[in-house]
């Protein structure tokens, strides 16, 4: 018998690693529009902007990417999305959001994470 081993992933990994993406781009959206809204458009306000964007998306490329450029042990890369998700929380409540949504879209982004960045759902 000559059996071979499927290396496709479950639909619940290829889902939470959608759902991961998701809260993802939310929070690089919401880091940036914060850094728009912070301060007087014209001159520093769509420098700060765009300089959220790239910053955040080159956090996101070098260590939370499907392939990041720079791999970290499982410890590392929790603790960067971590740092990722507080901004973004921290950039909602800055904008006026109520705690509570912030919260609970702090929690529900770190526990989707912490599922999509499990061994067993990878």
């Amino acid at each position: 018998m000559n059996e071979t081993l499927s290396a496709s992933p479950s639909r619940s990994a290829i889902v939470t690693q959608l759902l991961r993406a998701l809260f993802h781009l939310g929070a690089v959206l919401t880091i940036t529009f914060w850094a728009l809204n912070s301060w007087p458009l014209p001159f520093p306000g769509i420098f700060t902007g765009i300089g959220a964007l790239v910053l955040t998306v080159l956090i996101w490329a070098l260590f939370l990417s499907p392939r990041p450029v720079l791999r970290t042990d499982r410890f590392g890369q929790a603790l960067i999305e971590l740092l990722f998700i507080a901004g973004a929380v921290g950039a909602l409540l800055s904008l006026g959001t109520n705690w509570i949504i912030a919260t609970v879209l702090g929690v529900a982004a770190a526990v989707v994470g912490f599922i999509a960045s499990s061994p067993k759902n990878s």
